[in-house]
Formats: C-alpha cells, structure tokens, sequence
C-alpha cells in the first residue's frame, strides 16, 4: 500500500461559521486551529494546507475562566527603551478589537513560518453577530454542542 500526500490542487476547502457566544477561549481556540491546519480530514497532509475557510461570530462575548480576565496578559515591547507595554484580555475583550483575543489564542496554535501563515490567512474574526461571507453559503459549526464543558 502507498501512503497517500495530498496536493494543493486536490483540497476542496468549505466555509464554517462559528459562534463564539459563551464558549470558552481555550476549547474555541484548538477547534479552530484544528479546522483550519486541516487535522480534521484523512486526506491531511502535513506539508500541505488542508484546512477550511473560519468565520468566527460574536467574538466579543467569549468566555474565559478563572481569573483570566485580568490576570492573563499579552505583552508587546515599542522598540524605545523601557517601552514594554501590557494590556489584559479582560481590557482587550471590552476595547475596541476584542476579536484580537481569539486571533492571537489561534495564532499561537498554529505552526510557525510560511504554511502557518497561509492557514492564518483562512481565519475571520467579526466581533459581532454579522459577517460579509454570506455568498460562501458556510455551514454552521456549533462547539457550544460539542461537550457540555465547551460552554459557559
């Protein structure tokens, strides 16, 4: 038997919409980057994008758990001296991008280099209920439903 390697050519790629709505960071993040490296398929390949296109919806009302909300900080440095620079995820969820939070959870799960920055590019973050992608006709994929512990 030969193993099989998936072509870039052969992938057929859906779209999935994914509400966000009082599920939890961390669960929502690992579907996600599962769905989107293409983990999910038997014809996965490693060297090779595989993944579906995500929309994730209402990423302004995700759920984190114990004292994330100010305790768990993201850090960015100026390039001045002494300009390290903190912001909770608390502060970012109820700021103006608080979609950021599940695009860095992601990010952070994905492969680092050229590929993972090709899947990345496959992953849109609306902090409300409304997305442009409607003439993708994307399926719904509700992880809320998937484990009783995936929801707040």
């Amino acid at each position: 038997m030969k193993t099989f390697s998936a072509k870039a050519s052969e992938v057929e790629r859906k779209w999935l919409v994914i509400d966000a709505e009082d599920v939890i960071l961390g669960r929502l993040a690992s579907v996600i980057a599962t769905r989107l490296r293409g983990k999910h398929k038997p014809i996965f390949t490693p060297h090779v994008d595989c993944g579906d296109h995500v929309v994730v919806v209402n990423a302004e009302k995700v759920k984190l758990t114990g004292n994330k909300w100010d305790d768990d900080k993201f850090y960015w440095h100026t390039g001045y001296p002494g300009g390290i620079k903190s912001r909770s995820k608390g502060q970012i969820l109820s700021g103006r991008h608080p979609e950021r939070v599940i695009q860095k959870a992601v990010e952070r799960m994905i492969p680092r280099g050229p590929l993972g920055r090709d899947v990345l590019r496959k992953l849109r973050v609306y902090a409300g209920p409304e997305h442009p992608h409607e003439a993708q006709t994307p399926e719904i994929l509700d992880i809320a439903s998937m484990n009783p512990k995936n929801k707040r």
